[in-house]
């Protein structure tokens, strides 16, 4: 290496260290803030794009609750494009952050140039995939629940897949923003596109009549938006500029950004086998249903499970937020050795999650009627109301545990223990969340599929205590070696 291009280089490492020095030396609850807070915000807004969808749908009178069913047959596959975006967008982020905190500036780069190629090739496979075999993946979760829901759900799912490729670029591209140091444009990027999204929806729902197409078309023109100004900034980038021999397929790289990204794989794709079990229970055991086995009564219980879901998603948001916007100051502190600032982090967190969790549960078991309104009960029957109660009281009572455990999976994640990580997140989604949908129902017919949700959060934190306690000996342990 010659002594000028060491020259450039070494003033690289510099300018590094001191744009992120500050990781490793700044307050815990003051770092959470900044990085937590943007990063609430936009996985919100961008829960906010299918929720503001399904109330403007809900509350339309020409839609009500079939076109709320669609929206609820239509959620679980964009979770599964967002399942994809999140594996390399947060497996990116994690890769670069304890890159970052190692000095290794090049394979944060690599890491960055290499997640791009592969969330655009993933993007325009997916919504291939989408248009081709519309009619029977919507079947296969659910969607023949009754000639009209099918017909809304078809339609709906036709324009979401159209803005596939979007969706998935602009939500990997945020962690990414985020590990690059700028929370704030990530959580401006999303914001952008949610607002269109909310504006355009009554427009076009309201205003032009364009029903579930309607719904469908404002959030792809919001996801537009977000990946057009994640484009920009990916051309504008601080600190991690990658350069055109990044781009470059790099299979090393490319698996360590994975492997660390897999569990948030897992949690989304196996939410989305948990919820095709449960449309499906809904689908079964609704029909042997009294009141629910009728064709006009048909679409509630999933409508109304859809809804439920809706306001867990925003509550998840929260502890996701929280628990992502740590990962770079997780990552880089692993990195740099300094786990007393890790341990530190790790306890402010679960006490935060917990006390998302209980102000949850507090709103689900006081006020259920109040949320269901929201979602234009007014114009349904006696049956959706009642049911949607029971189902905000029941399936949502093990809140508290819910959260704490989505933000084991993360930190956990963040550290590097993709094996850990993985198995904890496969527990509570897989094993416990697909296997009691499957088998509460049978004993307890439509009751069950409500059931299966708490009694899984219940045991996997018993998993969570153990993996926590061993997380927090060996962080002990590190501080001893110091």
């Amino acid at each position: 290496m010659s002594g000028h291009t060491l020259f450039l280089y070494e003033g690289k490492v510099n300018i590094m260290e001191q744009s992120n020095q500050f990781l490793g030396t700044e307050h815990i609850g003051k770092l959470m803030r900044k990085y937590a807070i943007p990063c609430i915000i936009s996985l919100l807004v961008g829960a906010l794009y299918n929720i503001v969808d399904q109330i403007f749908i809900a509350n339309a009178s020409y839609l009500g609750s079939y076109g709320n069913a669609a929206n609820t047959l239509v959620f679980p596959l964009t979770v599964v494009a967002l399942a994809i975006a999140v594996m390399i967008g947060d497996g990116c982020c994690a890769f670069v952050s304890i890159s970052l905190g190692k000095k290794e500036i090049h394979t944060a780069k690599q890491s960055v140039g290499n997640s791009v190629v592969m969330i655009t090739a993933c993007g325009l496979v997916l919504a291939v995939v989408y248009l081709v075999f519309s009619e029977q993946i919507i079947s296969m979760f659910g969607g023949t629940v009754n000639a009209e829901t099918f017909h809304h759900s078809k339609e709906y799912f036709f324009y979401i897949s159209l803005g596939i490729p979007f969706y998935m670029f602009g939500q990997a591209m945020n962690p990414i923003i985020r590990a690059d140091g700028n929370p704030k444009f990530a959580m401006i990027s999303t914001l952008a596109g949610a607002v269109i999204n909310i504006i355009l929806d009554p427009v076009f729902i309201f205003v032009l009549k364009w029903g579930m197409m309607g719904a469908a078309v404002a959030t792809v023109i919001g996801q537009v938006v977000t990946a057009v100004l994640a484009i920009w900034y990916l051309a504008n980038m601080k600190i991690i500029k990658p350069e055109k021999g990044d781009f470059r397929f790099n299979g090393v790289t490319c698996k360590k950004t994975l492997v660390l990204g897999i569990t948030s794989f897992l949690s989304q794709i196996s939410l989305v086998a948990a919820m095709a079990a449960i449309n499906n229970m809904i689908r079964k055991y609704g029909a042997l249903d009294p009141v629910f086995g009728q064709e006009q009564y048909a679409q509630i219980p999933m409508a109304v499970v859809g809804i439920v879901m809706k306001f867990f998603q925003i509550v998840i948001s929260i502890v996701v937020g929280m628990a992502a916007g740590c990962i770079p100051i997780v990552g880089f502190n692993m990195g740099a050795g300094k786990k007393m600032r890790v341990k530190e982090l790790f306890t402010k967190l679960l006490v935060a999650e917990a006390s998302v969790g209980l102000v949850a549960l507090i709103l689900v078991e006081l006020f259920p009627q109040q949320l269901i309104n929201i979602f234009g009960a007014a114009n349904e029957s006696v049956y959706y109301t009642e049911f949607a109660i029971k189902a905000f009281r029941i399936y949502l009572c093990m809140m508290i545990f819910a959260c704490v455990n989505k933000a084991c999976f993360i930190f956990l994640q963040a550290m590097g223990k993709a094996i850990a990580s993985t198995m904890l997140s496969m527990i509570r989604e897989v094993i416990f969340g697909v296997g009691f949908a499957l088998l509460l129902p049978g004993f307890f017919g439509l009751d069950g599929v409500l059931y299966s949700m708490p009694v899984s959060d219940l045991l996997t934190f018993f998993v969570a205590v153990i993996l926590i306690i061993c997380t927090y000996k060996e962080l002990r342990k590190g501080e001893s070696d110091l």
